[in-house]
């Protein structure tokens, strides 16, 4: 793949029409149907609303939006009609190995999408199922001892508060520690109910397809992708901050249920000490892991991910996608949860 690749049009999948979702159109008995008309729900949807009742293995969308991972409190606000916008991730699969044809497959995410490690510890969980939730512990130091690292480039759509990275190894330390001066000095903004940030973005009752940007109007909103390559031990997005048990603050603690961007993170190839350095932080409430040297912390509206190999696999939301070229963008509030944001 050449640097012409950054031709602004070529990381997004190319559509003249919203980014909303069409359950019709997902249908293949549709067309064939001669009977009763098949009804059309398009998304974002004002009287659409999804209810989750937490009984997962780590419930990372529900806490993320209530707060608690507790039956009865979800149970609540699905009998209170409490509602609040959510952002999905759409992903777009253009070749799922290197030789393949490029054939687009869609995909979509509601809290994570991640290659690398992320992907890794959920393939590997597979061969352990009968270990229930603890496979996942197991996987994961499986996978974080083989330490293993990829080549691929990544291209980010810049938005206004976005800084600039080269896209070689040499400088990207001097830049991340930067990165990492502005982060501290700015205070974060975490989202909560009644989040100033969702709303000013995202009032319920006012979403429609005109609202939700699609790649066009995003290209042309910013046009400027900035490209950074090297060898990666996960890049993943984040649409919410994916709080859970052993992450109180999330993957992402200041990033918002719906405001229309993603938190890209790329992990470079580094010693294992440090990177085990880097988990453990997500472990404990108030920390930072996401100032480290070898992390590059991007809020996005848009990415695309290149591969040469297949060696890896994407994580998305839990399951496998095997991917090694992809673009992915964020649908701002495409769906409405019976949920009132969380209590912090």
């Amino acid at each position: 793949v050449g640097s012409n690749k950054s031709d602004d049009h070529e990381p997004l999948l190319s559509t003249g029409q919203s980014v909303g979702l069409d359950i019709s159109s997902l249908n293949p008995n549709t067309e064939s149907s001669t009977g009763d008309q098949v009804p059309s729900v398009s998304f974002p949807n004002d009287w659409f609303r999804l209810g989750i009742i937490p009984s997962g293995s780590t419930d990372a969308i529900v806490l993320s939006t209530t707060g608690e991972r507790d039956a009865v409190t979800s149970a609540l606000l699905i009998i209170f009609g409490r509602r609040i916008a959510l952002d999905i991730a759409q992903v777009v699969r253009w070749k799922s190995s290197p030789s393949a044809e490029v054939l687009p497959t869609v995909r979509y995410a509601a809290s994570f999408a991640g290659y690398g490690f992320y992907g890794e510890v959920i393939r590997e969980s597979e061969n352990y199922r009968w270990m229930g939730p603890a496979r996942y512990d197991f996987s994961g130091t499986m996978v974080f001892l083989k330490h293993r690292s990829y080549d691929a480039k990544v291209a980010f759509l810049e938005n206004e508060n976005s800084h600039s990275l080269a896209a070689s190894a040499e400088n990207v330390a001097d830049e991340v520690q930067s990165l990492q001066s502005r982060r501290k000095r700015s205070r974060k903004t975490i989202c909560q109910a009644n989040c100033s940030v969702c709303k000013e973005t995202s009032t319920p009752g006012q979403d429609s397809e005109d609202e939700i940007p699609n790649s066009s109007q995003m290209i042309h909103d910013n046009p400027k992708w900035i490209w950074s390559e090297g060898r990666f031990l996960s890049v993943g997005a984040a649409v919410i901050s994916c709080r859970n048990e052993r992450a109180p603050d999330g993957l992402v603690a200041e990033a918002h249920l719906s405001d229309g961007f993603l938190h890209l993170l790329l992990i470079r190839d580094c010693p294992l000490p440090l990177y085990l350095w880097h988990l453990t932080q997500f472990t404990k409430k108030g920390s930072d892991p996401l100032t480290f040297k070898f992390v590059e912390h991007h809020k996005t509206r848009a990415f695309t991910f290149i591969s040469s190999h297949d060696e890896s696999i994407w994580n998305l939301d839990g399951e496998l996608f095997q991917a090694c070229e992809v673009s992915v963008q964020a649908c701002r509030g495409l769906v409405n949860l019976f949920a009132s944001g969380p209590e912090v």
